[in-house]
C-alpha cells in the first residue's frame, strides 16, 4: 500500500486529490495537512511514501518545507505556478502538476512517483500491491501488476501490453514503459519490444521465445541481450 499525505492550504485541493486518489485502491491517505508546519510535525513521528505538495502556502513555502526533510518521500507538486517547475526538478520531485489537473494526469504522476520510492513496510499488504499501476486503454483505466506483463510492443504512439490471457492497448508510447518499468526486471531488446526477463523461455539466434510468442532482437540491442547468458 502506498501511503500519502496532502500538504495544501486550499480545502478544495484536498477534496480533488482525495477524490482522484480514492479511485486508486493502492493509495492510502494518512493525513490532510493545511500548512507545512503541520506536515513537519506529522512526519517527525510517521513515514509516508508520497507527498502531494502545494507551493504557495503561508509561513513556510512548499520548496522551503521540502528542503527541511533529510530523507523526503516521493513528491508530486500541485500548484498553479508553472514558473517554479525547474526548481522543483532540481529538488528531485517526481512530477509537477499544474492546477487544475485531470485524473488522467494525476495517474501518470502517481505511476512515476511510486517508481522512485519503496513502499512503507506493511507485511500484510505490500506483496499484493508491489508493482501495481494504472494504464489508460480502451477508454478505461486498467489496474495491472508489472509481474503479469510478458512483453510490451510499440504500436505507433501507443503500446500493446501482453499478458498471459489478454492484450491491452495503452495510450503511452514504448519509451514511457522503458523508463517506468524496473530495469532489473525488464529489458528493451528491439526498438519495438520490451520483455520481462523472468518470462523468457529461451533465446535462439535473433529471437526470444516467451510462451508461444517470439520477439525479435534488434541489432543495436544484441550486446545487452548477450549479457543475460554470458
Amino acid at each position: 500500500m502506498i501511503k500519502y499525505i496532502i500538504v495544501d492550504d486550499e480545502p478544495l485541493a484536498h477534496e480533488l486529490i482525495e477524490e482522484f486518489c480514492g479511485m486508486l485502491p493502492h493509495l492510502k491517505l494518512e493525513k490532510n495537512c493545511y500548512n507545512a508546519m503541520e506536515a513537519i510535525q506529522f512526519l517527525n513521528s510517521k513515514s509516508v511514501d508520497l507527498i502531494f505538495l502545494d507551493l504557495n502556502m503561508p509561513k513556510l513555502k512548499g520548496f522551503d518545507f521540502l528542503r527541511t526533510l533529510t530523507d523526503p518521500p516521493a513528491v508530486i507538486v500541485t500548484t498553479a505556478y508553472k514558473e517554479f517547475a525547474l526548481e522543483g526538478y532540481e529538488l528531485n520531485i517526481a512530477d509537477y502538476l499544474l492546477k487544475p489537473f485531470s485524473f488522467d494526469r494525476l495517474v501518470k504522476a502517481v505511476n512515476k512517483a511510486i517508481g522512485t520510492k519503496t513502499p512503507s513496510k506493511q507485511p500484510e499488504s505490500t506483496p499484493t500491491n508491489r508493482g501495481r499501476f494504472f494504464i489508460k486503454g480502451n477508454k478505461k483505466y486498467h489496474q495491472i501488476s508489472s509481474e503479469d506483463i510478458l512483453y510490451v510492443e510499440a504500436y505507433g504512439n501507443y503500446s500493446k501490453l501482453y499478458f498471459e490471457n489478454e492484450m491491452i492497448i495503452s495510450h503511452e508510447n514504448i519509451t514511457y514503459y522503458e523508463e517506468m518499468l524496473d530495469e532489473n526486471e525488464f529489458l528493451r531488446v528491439h526498438k519495438s519490444f520490451i520483455v520481462a526477463l523472468d518470462k523468457i523461455n529461451l533465446i535462439e539466434g535473433n529471437r526470444i521465445k516467451i510462451g508461444q510468442k517470439e520477439v525479435p532482437i534488434g541489432q543495436t540491442y544484441k550486446s545487452a541481450v548477450g549479457k543475460l547468458y554470458k
